[in-house]
Protein backbone atom coordinates (compact mmCIF):
# COMPACT_ATOMS: atom_id res chain seq x y z
CA UNK A 1 0.00 0.00 0.00
CA UNK A 2 1.49 3.40 -0.92
CA UNK A 3 0.18 6.50 1.09
CA UNK A 4 1.67 9.71 0.42
CA UNK A 5 0.81 13.12 1.34
CA UNK A 6 -0.89 15.33 -1.44
CA UNK A 7 -1.13 18.24 0.25
CA UNK A 8 -0.92 19.80 3.06
CA UNK A 9 -3.58 22.71 4.56
CA UNK A 10 -2.81 25.09 7.39
CA UNK A 11 -4.89 28.31 7.97
CA UNK A 12 -5.96 30.57 11.37
CA UNK A 13 -9.11 31.18 12.42
CA UNK A 14 -11.27 33.83 10.39
CA UNK A 15 -14.91 35.39 10.39
CA UNK A 16 -16.58 35.52 6.80
CA UNK A 17 -20.84 36.51 6.14
CA UNK A 18 -22.51 39.02 7.18
CA UNK A 19 -24.07 39.41 11.10
CA UNK A 20 -27.65 40.85 9.00
CA UNK A 21 -27.47 38.30 6.78
CA UNK A 22 -31.60 37.19 5.85
CA UNK A 23 -30.35 33.21 5.57
CA UNK A 24 -28.85 31.75 8.58
CA UNK A 25 -26.37 30.01 6.54
CA UNK A 26 -24.91 33.26 4.98
CA UNK A 27 -24.92 35.08 8.71
CA UNK A 28 -21.65 36.26 10.44
CA UNK A 29 -19.22 33.21 11.64
CA UNK A 30 -15.57 32.33 12.75
CA UNK A 31 -14.10 28.99 12.09
CA UNK A 32 -10.44 27.50 11.33
CA UNK A 33 -11.98 25.46 8.58
CA UNK A 34 -10.93 27.77 5.48
CA UNK A 35 -7.03 26.47 5.01
CA UNK A 36 -4.72 27.22 2.16
CA UNK A 37 -1.88 25.09 0.82
CA UNK A 38 1.27 25.20 2.60
CA UNK A 39 4.34 26.10 0.85
CA UNK A 40 7.68 23.61 1.37
CA UNK A 41 8.13 21.77 4.49
CA UNK A 42 6.09 22.96 7.73
CA UNK A 43 6.95 22.07 11.40
CA UNK A 44 4.48 19.26 12.98
CA UNK A 45 4.36 19.91 16.60
CA UNK A 46 2.75 18.07 19.32
CA UNK A 47 -0.30 19.85 19.14
CA UNK A 48 -0.20 20.96 15.50
CA UNK A 49 1.39 22.92 12.40
CA UNK A 50 2.97 25.64 12.25
CA UNK A 51 0.51 28.72 11.16
CA UNK A 52 -2.70 26.23 11.64
CA UNK A 53 -4.97 27.14 14.18
CA UNK A 54 -8.47 26.49 15.66
CA UNK A 55 -11.63 28.07 16.78
CA UNK A 56 -13.14 26.03 18.70
CA UNK A 57 -10.51 24.87 21.20
CA UNK A 58 -12.76 23.11 23.04
CA UNK A 59 -13.83 20.49 19.76
CA UNK A 60 -10.70 20.86 18.04
CA UNK A 61 -7.13 20.95 18.33
CA UNK A 62 -5.19 19.27 21.38
CA UNK A 63 -2.60 16.16 21.99
CA UNK A 64 -5.31 13.88 20.55
CA UNK A 65 -6.48 16.22 17.40
CA UNK A 66 -3.03 17.37 16.12
CA UNK A 67 -3.19 17.10 12.81
CA UNK A 68 -6.98 16.11 10.70
CA UNK A 69 -5.96 13.57 7.23
CA UNK A 70 -8.80 13.27 5.14
CA UNK A 71 -8.54 11.22 1.52
CA UNK A 72 -8.42 13.49 -1.60
CA UNK A 73 -10.16 10.64 -3.50
CA UNK A 74 -13.74 11.15 -2.04
CA UNK A 75 -14.06 14.63 -2.92
CA UNK A 76 -14.64 13.45 -6.51
CA UNK A 77 -17.46 11.44 -4.49
CA UNK A 78 -18.99 14.89 -2.96
CA UNK A 79 -18.56 16.91 -5.99
CA UNK A 80 -21.31 14.04 -7.59
CA UNK A 81 -23.18 14.06 -4.77
CA UNK A 82 -23.73 17.76 -3.74
CA UNK A 83 -23.48 19.03 -7.51
CA UNK A 84 -21.04 21.16 -6.79
CA UNK A 85 -17.80 20.95 -8.96
CA UNK A 86 -16.29 23.92 -7.05
CA UNK A 87 -15.52 21.37 -3.76
CA UNK A 88 -12.21 21.87 -3.71
CA UNK A 89 -9.69 19.24 -1.49
CA UNK A 90 -9.27 20.88 1.48
CA UNK A 91 -12.62 22.09 1.30
CA UNK A 92 -13.44 19.62 4.68
CA UNK A 93 -10.95 21.35 6.41
CA UNK A 94 -8.06 18.67 7.12
CA UNK A 95 -4.36 19.57 7.39
CA UNK A 96 -3.24 16.17 5.84
CA UNK A 97 -5.02 15.25 1.89
CA UNK A 98 -3.64 11.66 1.66
CA UNK A 99 -3.47 9.62 -1.24
CA UNK A 100 -3.64 5.51 -1.14
CA UNK A 101 -5.73 5.44 1.88
CA UNK A 102 -9.11 5.26 2.92
CA UNK A 103 -11.14 4.77 6.23
CA UNK A 104 -11.65 1.12 5.78
CA UNK A 105 -7.56 0.78 5.47
CA UNK A 106 -6.57 2.52 8.53
CA UNK A 107 -6.98 1.39 11.83
CA UNK A 108 -6.63 3.53 15.57
CA UNK A 109 -3.14 2.91 16.90
CA UNK A 110 -1.55 3.22 13.45
CA UNK A 111 1.86 4.56 13.53
CA UNK A 112 2.84 6.24 10.54
CA UNK A 113 6.53 7.95 10.24
CA UNK A 114 7.08 10.49 7.54
CA UNK A 115 10.61 11.25 7.59
CA UNK A 116 11.31 13.22 10.49
CA UNK A 117 7.11 13.02 12.09
CA UNK A 118 5.93 9.82 13.72
CA UNK A 119 2.11 10.32 13.91
CA UNK A 120 -0.60 7.86 15.00
CA UNK A 121 -4.02 7.32 14.28
CA UNK A 122 -6.01 8.99 17.37
CA UNK A 123 -9.84 8.51 16.73
CA UNK A 124 -12.31 9.03 13.39
CA UNK A 125 -13.38 12.96 13.08
CA UNK A 126 -16.71 13.38 14.35
CA UNK A 127 -18.91 15.00 11.59
CA UNK A 128 -19.99 18.89 12.82
CA UNK A 129 -22.00 21.77 11.69
CA UNK A 130 -18.71 23.31 9.82
CA UNK A 131 -18.70 21.93 6.79
CA UNK A 132 -21.91 22.32 6.32
CA UNK A 133 -22.05 25.96 6.58
CA UNK A 134 -19.28 26.67 4.39
CA UNK A 135 -20.90 24.99 1.64
CA UNK A 136 -24.44 25.76 2.52
CA UNK A 137 -25.57 22.07 2.50
CA UNK A 138 -27.72 21.59 5.61
CA UNK A 139 -27.47 17.54 6.19
CA UNK A 140 -23.94 17.56 5.20
CA UNK A 141 -22.83 16.70 8.65
CA UNK A 142 -25.39 13.77 8.06
CA UNK A 143 -24.49 12.70 5.04
CA UNK A 144 -20.78 12.61 5.96
CA UNK A 145 -21.56 10.57 9.05
CA UNK A 146 -23.85 8.51 6.81
CA UNK A 147 -21.34 7.81 4.08
CA UNK A 148 -18.44 7.00 6.45
CA UNK A 149 -16.04 9.86 4.77
CA UNK A 150 -15.63 11.29 7.45
CA UNK A 151 -11.37 11.80 7.61
CA UNK A 152 -9.25 11.08 10.81
CA UNK A 153 -7.21 12.47 13.54
CA UNK A 154 -3.91 12.19 13.92
CA UNK A 155 -1.43 12.56 17.52
CA UNK A 156 2.12 13.25 17.04
CA UNK A 157 4.48 11.05 18.91
CA UNK A 158 8.11 12.50 17.18
CA UNK A 159 7.77 15.91 15.92
CA UNK A 160 9.75 17.09 12.45
CA UNK A 161 9.40 19.13 9.43
CA UNK A 162 6.42 17.95 7.11
CA UNK A 163 5.73 18.85 3.41
CA UNK A 164 3.66 17.43 0.42
CA UNK A 165 4.62 14.97 -1.37
CA UNK A 166 6.15 12.40 1.67
CA UNK A 167 5.37 8.89 2.22
CA UNK A 168 3.56 7.97 4.81
CA UNK A 169 5.04 4.15 5.75
CA UNK A 170 3.33 2.09 8.32
CA UNK A 171 5.51 1.23 11.21
CA UNK A 172 3.23 -0.37 13.29
CA UNK A 173 -0.55 -2.03 13.56
CA UNK A 174 -1.40 -2.70 16.81
CA UNK A 175 -5.05 -3.02 16.63
CA UNK A 176 -5.83 -3.77 12.86
CA UNK A 177 -9.54 -4.68 13.63
CA UNK A 178 -10.21 -1.61 14.70
CA UNK A 179 -10.44 0.64 11.53
CA UNK A 180 -11.62 4.24 11.34
CA UNK A 181 -14.43 3.01 9.61
CA UNK A 182 -15.73 -0.27 11.50
CA UNK A 183 -14.87 2.75 14.71
CA UNK A 184 -17.86 4.73 13.14
CA UNK A 185 -20.14 2.17 12.76
CA UNK A 186 -19.92 1.26 16.03
CA UNK A 187 -20.52 5.08 17.19
CA UNK A 188 -23.20 5.86 14.87
CA UNK A 189 -24.94 2.50 15.39
CA UNK A 190 -28.73 3.09 17.36
CA UNK A 191 -28.33 -0.71 18.42
CA UNK A 192 -24.34 -1.40 18.52
CA UNK A 193 -22.84 -4.74 20.16
CA UNK A 194 -21.96 -4.16 24.09
CA UNK A 195 -18.90 -6.34 23.35
CA UNK A 196 -17.74 -4.01 20.63
CA UNK A 197 -19.17 -0.63 23.37
CA UNK A 198 -16.82 -2.43 25.85
CA UNK A 199 -13.63 -2.99 23.56
CA UNK A 200 -13.77 0.63 22.34
CA UNK A 201 -14.45 2.09 25.96
CA UNK A 202 -10.99 0.31 27.52
CA UNK A 203 -8.92 1.05 24.20
CA UNK A 204 -6.39 3.44 25.67
CA UNK A 205 -5.32 3.71 21.93
CA UNK A 206 -8.35 5.54 21.05
CA UNK A 207 -8.87 9.28 21.80
CA UNK A 208 -10.19 9.99 25.61
CA UNK A 209 -13.17 11.60 23.96
CA UNK A 210 -14.80 8.38 22.37
CA UNK A 211 -13.50 6.08 24.94
CA UNK A 212 -15.81 8.23 27.33
CA UNK A 213 -18.73 8.42 24.78
CA UNK A 214 -18.66 4.60 24.30
CA UNK A 215 -18.34 4.23 28.74
CA UNK A 216 -21.60 6.87 28.47
CA UNK A 217 -23.66 4.28 26.37
CA UNK A 218 -22.58 1.31 27.83
CA UNK A 219 -24.05 3.09 30.81
CA UNK A 220 -27.29 3.41 29.72
CA UNK A 221 -27.61 0.19 27.94
CA UNK A 222 -27.27 -1.45 31.52
CA UNK A 223 -29.59 0.84 33.20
Amino acid sequence: MSISIKEIFVGRPKTVGQKEAASPMDREWTSGIFKEPAQGAVWLSRTNLAGDGQADLKNHGGPDKAVLAYPAVHYSAWKEELENTLIPVGGMGENFSLEGITEDQVSIGDIFQLDEAVVQVSQPRKPCWKPARRFKVKDLALRIQRTGRTGWYLRVLQEGRVQAGQALTLIERPLPEWTVARCNKVMYAKEADIADLEALAECELLASSWRDSFKERIEKQER
